[in-house]
């Protein structure tokens, strides 16, 4: 089976071999072993979760540094609308998307004005389809892998319609092209993300062959570098292009407060998501047109590519939003050029412990003996997350039932006794 692209990865030499992270990772992705961390990458979903609680910063994120924008002749910078609520007292987006272009980027283009775009297409699809809800936002690529992989009866309900970024990008690009009369190749489409999750979403893409966007940084790297640009002078040049509907994806939420509708459900936290996935798969819900989940706590301003307290960030977002318009982009009733998945999410079958379902039938029943053989406790000193983890490890025959240390330690009394007599 063919890995993932990750942008999470561990960095050996600063891991102490703690459990923080196993606990944490809602996929059972990491194991510890012979003192260091190992991420499964089958099972990661890039949520960066392992990340935020690693306390030795041993889990870090890959994305491009701002020298990317020296490979292009012409870059355009497309920022998530959470880059927003990372700076204090900020009463005008245009403030910061000019200091971009002051920065080094040849032209902007806001994310949340392609939001805007998404939210009116998403109305139109769910009213035209409505015997098939509810619909997943797909806008969050963690939920997108999540359900792929785990959650395989849901896929159905995912919302066909590209990301604010993919939409983003395919316009930029366009408007660039036209713009300098540059071939496509030497326009640099470079994304502002918050998360290592929608890194990994460009670089590989699911629901279409290839992405439009080039290049992505993170927040927390181009925010120390924006400061000195940002300026109330000089703001002429108006780049703003979006209103209250797109600025407001950057929180959780607003996505659904795009679709003018109160049937909807929000959840932010992966925790929360997964438990609001289980109940849908559980058909709990039943009167819902919209689910829009957020893997990180408070939305995109979560992300642990952002430098902001994600709650401190909701506010400064929402007061910027206070005197916006409503929206600032229509499609006129229509669907835009690539709108849409040019191919379907695939259900990714990474738990399944055999090749066939006589085969994984004979290793769940040997799981659940091993599971009465361990003590229960979850402790996670053999490097699993749950006792149920350390038997699926050696159903597939990557541990040892003397990995437990209950386990280790009866047999070492036994041998003990055995010399004894």
């Amino acid at each position: 089976m063919e890995e993932f692209y990750h942008s999470v990865h561990l960095d050996s030499s600063l891991c102490k071999g703690c459990i923080n992270c196993i606990k944490r990772c809602p996929t059972q992705a990491i194991r510890v072993h012979n003192g260091k961390a190992v991420i499964k990458k089958s099972f990661c979903i890039d949520c960066g979760e392992c990340i935020r609680i690693c306390p030795h910063h041993a889990k870090k994120a890959t994305y491009d540094s701002l020298d990317v924008m020296n490979n292009y002749e012409y870059t355009v910078a497309l920022p998530a609308p959470s880059l927003y609520g990372q700076f204090n007292n900020l009463d005008d987006a245009n403030i910061i998307l000019r200091a971009l272009v002051k920065m080094g980027f040849d032209d902007v283009f806001e994310v949340s004005a392609a939001a805007e775009i998404v939210s009116e297409m998403s109305r139109k699809y769910v009213e035209e389809h409505i015997d098939e809800k509810p619909f997943i936002s797909t806008a969050c690529p963690t939920v997108v892998r999540l359900i792929r992989v785990r959650f395989p009866n849901l896929i159905p309900h995912l919302l066909p319609i590209n990301a604010p970024v993919d939409i983003a990008a395919s316009i930029a690009r366009k408007r660039a092209v036209e713009k300098t009369g540059l071939p496509p190749e030497k326009i640099g489409i470079i994304f502002i993300s918050p998360c290592p999750a929608k890194v990994s979403a460009c670089k590989d893409v699911l629901g279409n062959d290839t992405s439009e966007v080039d290049a992505v940084v993170a927040i927390k790297e181009v925010y120390p570098k924006l400061l000195p640009f940002m300026s109330h002078d000089d703001l002429e040049v108006d780049y703003v292009r979006s209103g209250r509907i797109g600025v407001g994806w950057g929180n959780s939420g607003g996505e659904a407060g795009g679709l003018l509708t109160d049937s909807y459900l929000a959840a932010d936290g992966i925790e929360n998501v997964i438990r609001v996935l289980e109940d849908l798969e559980d058909q709990k819900f039943t009167d819902l047109d919209f689910i829009e989940l957020d893997a990180c706590s408070g939305g995109c301003v979560g992300g642990v590519l952002t430098v902001e307290n994600p709650y401190v960030a909701q506010a400064k977002l929402k007061k910027l939003c206070k005197y916006l318009p409503v929206a600032r982009n229509h499609t006129g009733g229509k669907y835009i050029e690539k709108a849409f998945f040019e191919k379907p999410i695939e259900y990714r079958p990474v738990f399944k412990l055999g090749r066939t379902f006589a085969e994984s039938f004979d290793k769940m029943q040997r799981v659940e003996e091993l599971c009465e053989k361990l003590p229960g406790l979850d402790c996670g000193s053999c490097g699993a997350p749950t006792c149920k983890a350390l038997a699926e490890d050696i159903v597939r025959g990557e541990a040892s039932e003397k990995d437990c240390i209950f386990v280790l330690r009866e047999y070492v009394s036994r041998i003990s006794d055995y010399d004894d007599d």
